[in-house]
């Protein structure tokens, strides 16, 4: 086994790190505190071919693989969990359903231009009754000649404000259930759709999340994804990607949490001497290490597996189950080793525990991810 990173590899590694630290770390409590979207970095990001990784050069991507995605995405969720979000779904969410089951004109017409960073995409799949039950979805498709008519409510969506674009889960038959799903590709400028109130969210404050209201809203045929019906199988498919990234983005948040404690307690004094010299601080520090250290192995595992088009359910759902659980403990231990000073809004530390709490929550909770492990054991 093979644990040396390639040369492309090391380059977006070098090249993500340089452009967090420099240009994303800077702004990251500000962003935190008035909940600012950050249109300057998102564009930059573009610039930088990080809004379309995994994507091939023809259509808009920068053409390398998953593990330079999850690269990528840890280095920029050091810096700020809230952008690491908005890249993930751009990558996961949008370009990588589209570049799976889109057709030719669907990948020139929005591909190319989400890839490239030029438009945003969002995914539409929760709902205020289908969480995580996917399955339950209540917002309809009635094909009437060369369009659908949908109408219904999607809740708690990621880049809904900013999207150009979304990859929306429609019911086209009821009594199929999750056999009667269809997936549709809206423009989020079309009539009848409405976007609701920014959410007031405990973490990643600058990544906007509200509601999209969809009434009599039109969408042509030649805009779904796949046939009718298959839209549960790209919803399931997606997210099994779509864990990578928010396991790299938990591997970031740990990260900051661990480097932040770190510097702290070489810094700070108690019984004069710095506190990283007390056993207590060294073994939580310790524990931090070695499991970030583990997450990110389960994280390029995944992402190798997809990378050879191989299943990585399982993988992708362990990644991610462990990485986000890690995040929580690693920010818990942060506060901790800050004592005082981490319960204060001037020290990153608290920052980085209400960042974490949600990698455990979206695309797909902890309590899924051991449904989904446990169920590919039992088949073995």
């Amino acid at each position: 086994m093979v644990f040396d990173l390639t040369e492309e590899q090391r380059m977006i590694q070098e090249m993500a790190r340089g452009f967090a630290q420099k240009e994303v770390l800077p702004k990251a409590a500000e962003m935190d505190e008035t909940g600012r979207y950050p249109a300057e970095i998102v564009a930059k990001l573009a610039e930088l071919g990080l809004m379309g990784i995994a994507v091939p050069e023809e259509y808009g991507g920068a053409g390398m693989d998953n593990i330079c995605y999850v690269i990528a995405m840890e280095e920029i969720a050091r810096a700020c969990a809230s952008t690491a979000v908005i890249m993930s779904v751009n990558n996961s969410l949008v370009c990588d359903p589209l570049l799976k089951f889109g057709t030719e004109p669907q990948k020139k017409k929005y591909l190319v231009p989400l890839a490239s960073g030029r438009k945003l995409g969002c995914f539409g799949l929760t709902e205020p009754g289908a969480g995580s039950d996917a399955g339950s979805q209540k917002t309809t498709a009635v094909r009437g000649g060369e369009h659908y008519i949908v109408n219904g409510t999607k809740n708690f969506i990621s880049n809904a404000h900013e999207a150009d674009t979304c990859i929306l889960f429609t019911m086209t038959d009821r009594e199929k259930k999750h056999k009667g799903i269809t997936t549709l590709i809206l423009d989020m400028k079309s009539e009848g759709v409405t976007i609701g109130k920014h959410e007031n969210k405990m973490g990643i404050r600058a990544s906007s999340t509200a509601s999209i209201i969809l009434e009599d809203v039109k969408i042509p045929v030649e805009n779904r994804l796949g046939n009718e019906g298959d839209g549960f199988k790209i919803a399931m498919n997606t997210l099994d990607g779509g864990r990578i990234g928010i396991a790299a983005q938990a591997i970031g948040i740990a990260r900051a949490a661990l480097e932040d404690a770190l510097a702290y307690a070489k810094e700070r004094k108690q019984f004069g001497q710095p506190i990283a010299e007390f056993q207590a601080i060294q073994w939580m520090l310790a524990d931090m290490a070695t499991e970030i250290d583990a997450a990110r192995l389960l994280a390029y595992r995944a992402a190798w597996l997809k990378d050879r088009k191989a299943k990585h359910s399982k993988e992708s759902a362990m990644a991610k189950l462990y990485a986000s659980e890690t995040a929580m403990r690693a920010g818990v231990k942060g506060i901790q080793i800050h004592g005082g000073y981490g319960y204060i809004k001037e020290y990153p530390a608290e920052r980085h525990f209400r960042d974490a709490k949600i990698t455990e929550i979206y695309e797909g909770t902890s309590e899924i991810q051991r449904l989904v492990i446990a169920s590919a054991l039992l088949k073995d």
